[in-house]
């Protein structure tokens, strides 16, 4: 199941710069072994924020609750969920392709 997850970073002032970055180091290597294992399979930043769109493809509600909640900065963030269903006029093949290998035809 692919599911559109917009996430919006807030990390209190009053955590120390050391525990800081010791949170983020651990976010980066827990979300890029998603993205090796193809369960984060999109990952956007959003220009100005400290904010991301994502693509998660999992097998459920659950699972995707369990991914997020294991993220390290979770509990400094705020989290919007949107499932997502195949458009009717994609003509992708599955989510794996990539906008940029399908032809365009002018």
């Amino acid at each position: 199941m692919l599911y559109l997850v917009h996430m919006v970073v807030n990390i209190p002032t009053s955590l120390s710069p050391d525990e800081a970055a010791r949170i983020k180091a651990e976010e980066k290597a827990y979300s890029q072994a998603l993205q090796h294992e193809g369960k984060w399979p999109h990952l956007w930043r959003v220009v100005g924020e400290y904010a991301n769109y994502s693509v998660f493809d999992v097998a459920s509600n659950d699972e995707l609750h369990d991914t997020l909640s294991k993220l390290p900065l979770f509990p400094f963030m705020k989290i919007e969920v949107t499932p997502l269903a195949k458009h009717p006029s994609s003509i992708a093949v599955d989510s794996s392709v990539q906008l940029s290998q399908i032809p365009i035809e002018h």
